[in-house]
């Protein structure tokens, strides 16, 4: 399997790429090739006298190479001019990548964590499930929220379509993830008896996910809510500690092939786990 790695070259993106726990975690989902790309400017002109942008940019991206290559990853890297989301998102459909990468950075305090321009446009767009890796202000260092990417997830669902393909992401995920929690959130004037038994039914449709998932040697819990759906993802984060909340994104019109439901896009923005969106359109 494939993936396409954004890296501004950055000294946070390049402790995230050298993190061997992270590494090994992508290779249990069943990533072995990667694409390392880097988007420049077009306003960046690499050959004026004395400029050596070009000259820097290749150095830092063949030292990121080398972190991925020592682990054992095939990898090719690019150099790109443009708008960085259109580039990402254009290369990922050129090599026919399994998952996107893409790095976002906390803000202090933890309250006004936004995810960054780049992260949210190419969520915004993505036609492929996209990885947004959390990476933290360490006291000394950038570090990575969560080493272990997968170990324990937090699945949200509607029992949407769209929602459905989130969840077969757990066939990648088998062999990294030790523990899910699947979580459906119910709109507050849908609790029990108000329309039937609405929760009682919500609980046996996830009773249902939670034995695939044993079967898969998968520890699970079952958890219903209701509330505002984005309010309550984020007090199961808080509850559960998940590495990774998987949900689908779903999409609103051919133009713009996707854009982020408020849903998503909260809880992208807010969370202080990865976050794996699993787009409605054809990923594979």
């Amino acid at each position: 399997m494939r993936a396409v790695y954004a890296t501004d070259l950055s000294a946070a993106i390049e402790t995230a790429i050298g993190s061997q726990t992270c590494l090994e975690c992508l290779q249990r989902y069943g990533i072995d090739a990667i694409d390392l790309v880097t988007v420049t400017s077009p306003n960046v002109t690499t050959g004026m006298p004395g400029s050596d942008v070009g000259g820097r940019t290749k150095q830092a991206l063949a030292r990121q190479r080398r972190l991925l290559e020592d682990e054992g990853f095939t990898v090719e890297t690019h150099v790109l001019r443009g708008t960085p989301h259109r580039r990402i998102n254009g290369l990922a459909d050129r090599v026919n990548a399994d998952l996107i990468i893409v790095g976002s950075r906390g803000q202090s305090p933890l309250e006004q964590r936004f995810i960054g321009g780049t992260a949210r446009n190419v969520a915004r767009t993505a036609v492929r499930p996209l990885l947004v890796q959390r990476i933290v202000e360490g006291e000394k260092e950038p570090e990575v929220a969560n080493e272990h990417l997968f170990q324990r997830v937090l699945y949200a669902t509607d029992f949407s379509e769209n929602a459905e393909r989130a969840f077969d992401e757990f066939e990648q995920l088998q062999s990294a993830t030790e523990e899910a929690t699947l979580l459906h959130v119910a709109p507050p004037e849908r609790r029990a008896g108000s329309e039937g038994d609405t929760d009682a039914d919500a609980e046996a449709q996830l009773a249902e996910l939670a034995d695939r998932l044993e079967s898969l040697g998968i520890e699970t819990r079952t958890v219903v809510r209701a509330g505002e759906a984005a309010d309550e993802i984020l007090a199961a984060e808080e509850e559960f500690d998940p590495t990774t909340i998987l949900m689908g994104s779903r999409g609103q019109g051919p133009i713009r092939r996707l854009l982020l439901g408020s849903t998503s896009e909260t809880v992208t923005a807010r969370a202080r786990s990865n976050v794996l969106l699993v787009p409605p359109s054809k990923t594979r």
